[in-house]
């Protein structure tokens, strides 16, 4: 993925507890995610040992922000 002909690169991202707690309205859980960083993320993830840790938490976050970007990629415009 050539990330320098993408038209964005950051988002916005919401507080993955925050996102699943309807009891109160999530703003202060608000923050910035990038779709660089993310794609970044991923690389190394395929590229770790397989005794290193992982979290899967993190991980999965941002392989969401890269589903996102392509999501957003593929709307009507």
């Amino acid at each position: 993925m050539d990330l320098s002909e993408l038209p964005v690169d950051y988002y916005w991202s919401l507080d993955l507890a925050a996102a699943f707690d309807m009891s109160e309205m999530p703003t202060a859980q608000l923050d910035c995610g990038q779709v660089s960083d993310d794609v970044a993320e991923i690389g190394s993830l395929v590229r770790r040992a397989p005794e290193d840790v992982i979290a899967l938490w993190h991980d999965l976050d941002h392989l969401a922000g890269v589903l996102r970007l392509l999501a957003h990629l593929d709307l009507p415009r």
